[in-house]
């Protein structure tokens, strides 16, 4: 034993040792926190450069003049702050992981242990990770892009196809929006092929008013107009309207009527309660004018008590009378 203990003070205390499997450990703990360090400080630049597409929200804001609709730059603000941490998290914890993971590997390699075995097993449960957690990745895979892209946050109304409504809350793995009628979806983000988001930006509302064929276009277009205008200036759902009110001429024609389209910018969101403050001082306006919108598709039957008969007739040419009839 003391034999075997000089033997190893001699080995350790001799400067090829030290040259030989710890130095390699060191340098593998070296280069794999220089490559996390890297890692992180690349993450950080993707998330500052992700965060710049945040898109401002229309809020409303009171001033002297009274409500009015302006863009929030502290809402996408705190959407960037969300966002960047959101996305930086898991992409710094993924690389982390994978760094560290392949250092400890070469670290036992290095000690002289056989990692063949660990290796070939991390394969096959790499494999049957792939089939049987594939959807699962494609989740977060989408869910990550989604919160990159911000194509929805917490408060829009969206429809994302088999659900709509308003987003309560948004996971890497799921969504959830809860529609008009308080149902709460879960919506798996990796099942999600498009997203109608309805709170970025700008809303229109868009009626398509019938009138009589023989109508005067002019007048309808102006009246039109007016009662929109009207509309804007004194009402509380005018607020919301952006911008001038447009008729963007005859959307439809028939024989019975023609359609005229109103098109009307206004607040995220508003766009609903703009259209039916609309249709009620359009239809009070159309009233006031002498403008009546036509009867669609009328039918009017007469019933009687017999049916009425049909006398027979002889046909010029062959002289032959024909078989009488019945309507029916």
């Amino acid at each position: 034993m003391s034999a075997q203990a000089d033997g190893l003070m001699q080995q350790v205390s001799s400067l090829d040792f030290w040259l030989d499997s710890p130095l390699r450990i060191v340098l593998i703990l070296v280069i794999a926190a220089l490559l996390n360090l890297v890692a992180r400080t690349v993450i950080h630049k993707i998330t500052a450069g992700v965060s710049k597409g945040t898109r401002a929200r229309i809020v409303t804001k009171k001033t002297a003049k009274g409500s009015r609709w302006v863009e929030d730059t502290q809402i996408a603000n705190e959407r960037q702050a969300q966002r960047a941490t959101t996305v930086g998290s898991v992409l710094r914890s993924v690389a982390t992981i994978v760094i560290w993971v392949m250092a400890t590997l070469m670290i036992i390699s290095e000690l002289g242990f056989n990692i063949a075995p660990v290796i070939a097993s991390a394969g096959i449960a790499g494999v049957a990770l792939s089939f049987g957690a594939q959807s699962l990745v494609k989740d977060y895979l989408a869910g990550i892009s989604m919160v990159a892209e911000d194509q929805l946050g917490i408060g829009d109304v969206v429809d994302l196809g088999e659900a709509s409504g308003t987003v309560e809350s948004v996971g890497l793995r799921v969504t959830q929006v809860r529609d008009v009628e308080g149902t709460l979806w879960h919506v798996r983000n990796g099942e999600v092929l498009r997203v109608g988001n309805s709170s970025q930006g700008w809303a229109r509302t868009v009626l398509d008013v019938p009138v009589a064929y023989n109508s005067d276009l002019d007048a309808v277009t102006q009246l039109l107009l007016k009662t929109a205008e009207e509309v804007k200036q004194t009402t509380e759902s005018g607020k919301s309207i952006m911008g001038k009110p447009e008729v963007w001429g005859v959307e439809q024609m028939s024989g019975e009527s023609l359609t005229l389209r109103l098109a009307v910018k206004t607040a995220p969101l508003q766009q609903w309660d703009v259209a039916r403050t609309l249709r009620a001082h359009i239809k009070r306006a159309l009233d006031q004018e002498g403008f009546r919108m036509p009867l669609l598709n009328q039918s009017i039957i007469h019933q009687t008590s017999s049916f009425p008969s049909v006398s027979a007739r002889v046909s010029p040419s062959s002289g032959e009378g024909e078989s009488a009839s019945r309507g029916s």
